[in-house]
């Protein structure tokens, strides 16, 4: 099983970073391709670089053409419908897949973002996803996105400030880590809080491995039916006709 593992933005550590946490918790037989796109905004942090990252996230995705399912690691779910309307095999974002791992392993859970800008979309998607209502918080640390891969202890004492407050002030009962720049976080601040400290990249790779075992597909029935560019350029997206199907 090959999974594509894409980072939205441009920063190549970062990618690295998810990728290693999707290797720890991959199946022996699942191979894990990470890549990122060459061109748009280094960090993803708000509706501005969401919308900036979106024509180099897709076209980079529309290089890979012998992949199984694919992993959006950015925590907004960046590009998330485009990409099912792109693709035929299981496209999951690792939002999405934070968010109902949580809802199964805890009456409420909150989470713990960075930027405060980043808040209105995450909460926007908990709506879309029906999950608002499991979610007692979210909190952001107001980290910058990229202050993450510095390792500054300073930074781990305030993802840690707003779980104890989410614990104690909002009574979750689990904490979904709200950045893919926070994945190697989870299992240490689980240890520490003694509760379920979530990594959307870790669910992410399981329920990917499990819809590709299963033998489903995105549905192609109306709403993410196969796209095709429209742009007049001459310059689209390479094989958007075609899209990627699993061998």
């Amino acid at each position: 099983m090959k999974l594509l593992l894409i980072n939205p933005n441009t920063t190549a550590s970062m990618t690295q970073k998810a990728a290693v946490a999707a290797r720890r918790v991959a199946r022996p037989d699942t191979e894990i391709v990470a890549t990122n796109p060459t061109d748009g905004p280094y960090s993803i942090e708000g509706f501005y670089d969401v919308a900036l990252c979106l024509p180099g996230l897709l076209d980079e995705a529309s290089r890979h053409r012998d992949v199984d399912a694919v992993i959006i690691a950015c925590f907004d779910d960046t590009g998330l419908d485009a990409m099912r309307c792109l693709l035929d095999v299981p496209v999951i974002g690792i939002g999405e897949a934070g968010y109902h791992a949580a809802a199964m392993l805890a009456h409420r859970f909150s989470v713990v973002t960075t930027l405060s800008r980043s808040v209105a979309g995450i909460s926007d998607n908990l709506k879309r996803y029906g999950l608002d209502a499991k979610c007692a918080s979210v909190r952001a640390t107001d980290i910058p996105v990229l202050k993450l891969e510095e390792g500054d202890p300073a930074c781990l004492d305030q993802i840690r400030a707003e779980i104890a407050a989410a614990i104690k002030q909002d009574k979750a009962e689990a904490i979904v880590l709200g950045c893919a720049g926070m994945a190697d976080l989870m299992q240490a601040l689980s240890d520490e809080f003694g509760i379920p400290v979530i990594d959307g990249i870790s669910c992410a790779v399981g329920m990917a491995e499990a819809l590709v075992a299963a033998g489903l597909s995105t549905s192609k029935a109306r709403t993410y039916a196969s796209a095709t560019d429209k742009r007049t350029s001459g310059q689209g997206l390479r094989a958007v006709a075609a899209p990627v199907s699993a061998e």
